[in-house]
């Protein structure tokens, strides 16, 4: 299933030159809107986002530089373009499985969501394109997305979890 999605999506590539830039755009540069959204919202609400961005911040962290490097640690699964002939429009030399970029934009969408649903579905979006920009370009398969994105959700839910029960029994009474 993994190979069949990913040679539908890659037969697209190299045919419509905007659409490959808006893959690449996608893949490699939206990071950054998201990015500074990130910091336009901590300076519009700073009183009131701080310990969101914190935890957003502690979360995406988790995912990405431990969880995900644990396991690349583990298991090193190459990237698709490696080990198939196809049309890949960025490289990248670390293991494919999973996917950092996952793993750290959906722990980031996780925590805004639990903090204002309508801006987190709005995150939530940009991380999955994002993330389906990475398999189009060839540089994910669809099962590296689904493993960083279940590690990244999941990461931001027990961050949160854990820093609201810290802070609920910490607050003076």
């Amino acid at each position: 299933m993994d190979l069949y999605f990913f040679a539908q999506v890659s037969k697209l590539t190299l045919k419509w030159t905007r659409l490959d830039v808006l893959g690449i755009f996608f893949a490699d540069y939206f990071q950054y809107v998201l990015a500074f959204c990130l910091l336009l919202f901590l300076v519009i609400k700073f009183k009131k986002s701080w310990k969101m961005i914190l935890q957003a911040l502690i979360s995406a962290f988790f995912a990405r530089f431990l969880i995900v490097e644990f396991i690349r640690w583990l298991w090193q699964r190459p990237r698709p373009f490696v080990e198939n002939n196809i049309n890949s429009l960025l490289t990248n030399t670390s293991p494919a499985f999973p996917s950092g970029h996952a793993a750290f934009f959906f722990a980031i969408s996780t925590i805004i969501y639990l903090y204002n649903k309508k801006i987190g579905i709005l995150f939530f979006i940009g991380s999955l394109l994002i993330c389906l920009a990475r398999v189009f370009v060839g540089i994910h398969w669809p099962t590296d997305i689904l493993a960083g994105a279940i590690i990244g959700i999941l990461s931001g839910l027990v961050v949160y979890k854990i820093s609201k029960r810290y802070i609920n029994e910490t607050r003076p009474r």
